[in-house]
């Protein structure tokens, strides 16, 4: 990824962090990460209650909203505060300003990432460092971005106590006096930068863009939205919130959120991995060393595997007495050792936010607005952007 090529006062490189760092580091850093998100959110309960006390916060902001409206950065900011909150330490207000010019300097990174001139400088950098083109934008947006992250462990040091971690950068600068004897696992600043970074959009993009496909889709078959508000009526009313207990009683929001995923498919080439030995597979060599590009688009969209993979079509995950479904080609949060992991957390998300949202609003196109499901393919694939009406239930 081309941000991996930054160096913004610390050298943000690609052998650091969890996402394209490998082996005793990676492993190092994963464990880490693993660990201490795991004992900050304090099992499924605390998060649970964080993501439903965000959704309020959530339909109070598009209830708010009196005409029509692009839902983007309240979708990024909502899902962005869930893990700022085992980050920071806490979470940032619709109306900060600041906060919302990261939000908007990242994501306008991403888009630019996957354009062919991104591409290409990460292919010859060298010869690009001489020439105009959007990775001198990147490189601008993202040294605001770690400007921003710096600040945040300054503020933290300030008022450190080791002996009672409060969130995980604490428990990063824990690690690093911890570690000092021990430089090859990783825990430095340094690292830690890019650990936020990788947290920060891992646990931002990836969830809020398909929750924007997901609206694209009810607003594209307000029958299919009906049916999971009819469910959602039935299972939890109106009088409380959804529930992750509530999940295995509604199979038909469950297939509707695995569908969006599906159709979504905004990482089709996941992240690059690498041999770490000689392999044969399927019959081709493949030396160590290799970088290798695991093609989700491959299995998500499969005819062998689904009945019409064109089509946003919720029985795919449907058994004939309607209940849910599961299918070993659903890879969106890729495979293998290397699968996402936040993959838990992106499904507790998903499931309580759309739930929310779809109890309190019905979503429907702005009038004289055409709605495109073609998408556009910066880093990951997104919904062009698009204004949406919601109507209190």
């Amino acid at each position: 990824m081309l941000k991996r090529e930054l160096r913004p006062g610390p050298a943000v490189v690609e052998e650091r962090g969890v996402a394209l760092s490998n082996g005793y580091l990676w492993k190092n850093q994963r464990k880490f990460v693993v660990t201490h998100l795991r004992h900050f959110g304090e099992g499924r309960k605390v998060l649970e209650l964080s993501i439903q006390q965000e959704s309020i916060f959530l339909c109070e902001a598009f209830k708010a909203e009196k005409g029509p409206f692009d839902p983007q950065f309240f979708l990024n900011n909502a899902v962005s505060n869930i893990i700022s909150a085992l980050v920071f330490g806490h979470r940032f207000e619709y109306h900060d300003e600041n906060f919302l010019n990261i939000l908007r300097l990242d994501a306008e990174a991403i888009f630019l990432a996957g354009s062919t001139q991104a591409q290409l400088y990460n292919a010859f950098p060298r010869l690009f460092d001489y020439l105009p083109g959007p990775h001198r934008k990147i490189f601008a947006n993202y040294a605001k971005i770690v400007a921003f992250l710096e600040e945040e462990i300054r503020k933290h040091k300030e008022n450190w106590d080791p002996s009672n971690p409060r969130d995980y950068i604490d428990s990063f600068l824990l690690e690093i006096e911890k570690k000092k004897s021990d430089p090859k696992a990783g825990f430095n600043v340094e690292t830690l930068l890019v650990a936020m970074l990788d947290l920060f959009e891992a646990g931002t993009e990836s969830t809020a863009t398909t929750m924007r496909w997901g609206f694209l889709f009810m607003m594209k078959y307000p029958e299919i939205q009906k049916k999971v508000q009819a469910e959602i009526d039935k299972v939890i009313g109106q009088s409380r919130q959804a529930s992750m207990a509530d999940k295995p009683n509604m199979p038909y929001t469950e297939a509707v959120i695995h569908e969006i995923q599906r159709m979504g498919n905004i990482v089709p080439l996941g992240f690059p991995k690498m041999a770490c030995k000689d392999t044969v597979l399927g019959g081709f060599f493949i030396p160590k060393g290799t970088a290798v590009t695991t093609n989700l688009s491959s299995v998500l969209n499969d005819k062998n595997e689904w009945e019409t993979p064109d089509t946003f079509n919720p029985g795919h995950f449907l058994d004939d007495q309607g209940q849910f479904l599961k299918k070993d080609a659903f890879l969106p949060f890729s495979a293998g050792r290397r699968v996402c992991l936040g993959e838990q957390l992106a499904r507790m998300e998903l499931f309580l936010f759309f739930t929310s949202l779809l109890q309190c609003f019905t979503f429907s196109p702005c009038p004289g607005e055409e709605l495109s499901l073609e998408g556009q393919m910066g880093f990951t694939y997104a919904p062009r952007p698009y204004r949406m009406c919601v109507t209190p239930r």
